[in-house]
């Protein structure tokens, strides 16, 4: 007598058959464009065929697909990008919180055998990983109570950056396949983040580690196994032993802003010989005056400024934003009693809506300094184009989306 197992298994392969939007090799632009157009019943059937080819079993498809039906309130967060962003002096207030500080310093005291056993073993500071901890999670508290196969599931479905999702789906039924979580455990942000330090399921598969020793890789029950993979995530990114993430710099009346783009790199030594100096009082060893270094202005040149070292990149491949990566630093430093000040950052810039960055970036399309798609992201290419534009216009090259970069943009725009 046929399983129950082999009649499913017997009835997907058929249906898939049948489905004439499934047959045959695809390309991701025609997976993307069928999917969106099929119902998610329809969707499953050709996932589950692709996710057993790819050595997903079975019982782990039954189980984790188990009544799925598509979270729609997800298609509208993925859809919809804000109008307004907190500027980057709000955000840190936020992110470095007297109860942050005082929560991530009793955590120090509470975990310090473990975080001993994890700088052995990774050489990485401790104060970072904590850091990265209480802003990903609120150390623990904050993991996001979405289902993550059913949220990957609804994203891959939706069509837009389908293969995307489908990747991360794949990697997340590996992980339940592998024993580490069940599937109604699995939880995580509507975007797939998982567990007290928010990795992404490939993330997981790559870098995550069973450091209590229990025969499972859990960053959302075991603070030991989220602490050491975050740990080991940051030491296969290029995280230096003993040195720090920056420094926040005073720089002299006539710096060259162009230069603080984040890239241009020179030896601490050589920024202190252009005449920019620390802001804290520290004398530097031979070793720190010869390291790689570039400047940054997270507001602008009318901000503070920062020398941001290797361990500062390192940190921004786990998030690519740069005020993250900061956040990361500086709650750092308070956790080991410093204190941070928001007194010298621009406080009555208002920063630009999406609607004006994407503004923004048309006028300066139209103006020939070509940055590429208009769409409201501040990135590279975008920075790249400020600054040209400031350097033909006599501004302070700085890069920074400003109202007032907007008002002259406009100006030189419709006087041409």
């Amino acid at each position: 007598m046929l399983t129950h197992r082999f009649l499913l298994s017997l009835f997907l392969g058929v249906c898939v058959q049948l489905l004439p939007s499934y047959a045959g090799a695809t390309t991701p632009a025609e997976t993307n464009t069928r999917a969106a157009k099929t119902s998610f019943s329809d969707w499953q059937l050709y996932f589950k065929k692709k996710a057993l080819k790819q050595g997903i079993s079975l019982p782990v498809l039954e189980r984790a697909f188990s009544q799925m039906t598509p979270d729609l309130p997800i298609i509208k967060s993925d859809e919809n990008q804000p109008e307004h962003v907190r500027p980057v002096w709000q955000y840190l207030e936020s992110a470095i919180s007297s109860w942050r500080v005082a929560r991530g310093k009793a955590l120090l005291a509470e975990h310090r055998r473990t975080l001993d056993a994890i700088e052995k073993e990774y050489s990485v500071d401790r104060h970072v990983l904590v850091a990265i901890w209480g802003l990903e999670s609120n150390f623990g508290q904050q993991m996001g109570d979405k289902n993550i196969v059913r949220s990957l599931a609804t994203l891959a479905f939706q069509g837009r950056r389908a293969e995307f999702w489908e990747q991360q789906l794949i990697a997340a039924l590996r992980i339940i396949q592998s024993g580490d979580i069940a599937p109604e455990n699995m939880r995580g942000s509507w975007a797939g983040a998982m567990g007290q330090t928010q990795f992404m399921p490939t993330t997981f598969l790559e870098y995550a580690v069973d450091f209590d020793g229990d025969g499972r890789r859990d960053i959302w029950q075991s603070p030991a196994d989220a602490l050491a993979s975050a740990a080991n995530y940051l030491k296969r990114s290029g995280w230096q032993t003993e040195q720090t993430w920056g420094y926040e710099v005073k720089l002299p009346t006539l710096f060259e802003y162009d230069s603080a783009d984040g890239y241009q790199q020179k030896t601490v030594q050589d920024w202190l010989n252009l005449g920019v100096s620390l802001r804290k009082e520290k004398v530097l060893s031979q070793e720190e005056l010869t390291m790689r270094a570039s400047i940054f202005l997270p507001a602008g040149y009318r901000g503070p400024a920062f020398i941001q070292l290797d361990n500062f990149r390192s940190i921004l491949k786990y998030n690519h934003a740069t005020s993250y990566a900061l956040a990361v630093g500086l709650l750092a430093n308070s956790l080991q009693g410093e204190l941070f000040s928001l007194h010298r950052w621009p406080q009555d810039e208002v920063p630009l809506t999406r609607t004006e960055r994407i503004e923004l970036q048309n006028l300066l399309n139209q103006l020939g300094l070509e940055l590429g798609k208009a769409d409201g992201i501040i990135g590279a290419n975008s920075r790249k184009a400020i600054r040209e534009f400031q350097l033909n216009h006599d501004l302070p090259a700085d890069g920074y989306p400003s109202t007032r970069l907007l008002e002259k943009v406009r100006e030189v725009s419709n006087a041409q």
